[in-house]
């Protein structure tokens, strides 16, 4: 007859444990692939590619500007953004396709100086806020 002790006890004991981690990590595992999948799904509230990108410009100067969208050294015009009014302009779609980084140039018509914005990453979709401020 053979009498089990606590060496034996503490074993088993050691043996579930290890089963019972096992199975905490693969449960884990398996909840932060699923968690990692489904955040590449498109949502409802997922921004079209087609929406057309749209500039906003409010421009408190009295000069009338003439507006132009650069990337690289592509320079098309938007428009005119009439002095001490705000104007919108769809950015043409061959301009942005993803991400794109985008110069925005606010020429005054009967002025010698155009101001140039910094380089902005845009996307399809993205409305842009363009501040021509009093001279």
């Amino acid at each position: 007859m053979q009498v089990y002790g606590t060496q034996y006890a503490f074993e088993v004991c050691q043996i579930y444990q290890g089963k019972i981690m096992r199975v905490r990590i693969l449960a884990a595992s398996i909840v932060l692939f699923v968690a990692g999948c489904t955040g590449f799904r498109r949502g409802s509230n997922a921004i079209d590619p087609n929406q057309p990108t749209v500039v906003q410009v409010d421009n408190q100067g009295f000069l009338d500007m003439a507006v132009y969208v650069v990337r690289s050294s592509q320079r098309i015009r938007l428009g005119t953004a009439t002095g001490n009014s705000k104007s919108s302009f769809r950015v043409p779609a061959g301009i942005v396709s993803g991400l794109t980084p985008l110069r925005f140039i606010a020429d005054p018509i009967g002025g010698t100086r155009a101001s140039v914005s910094e380089e902005i990453t845009v996307a399809p979709g993205d409305t842009v806020g363009l501040t021509i401020p009093p001279i």
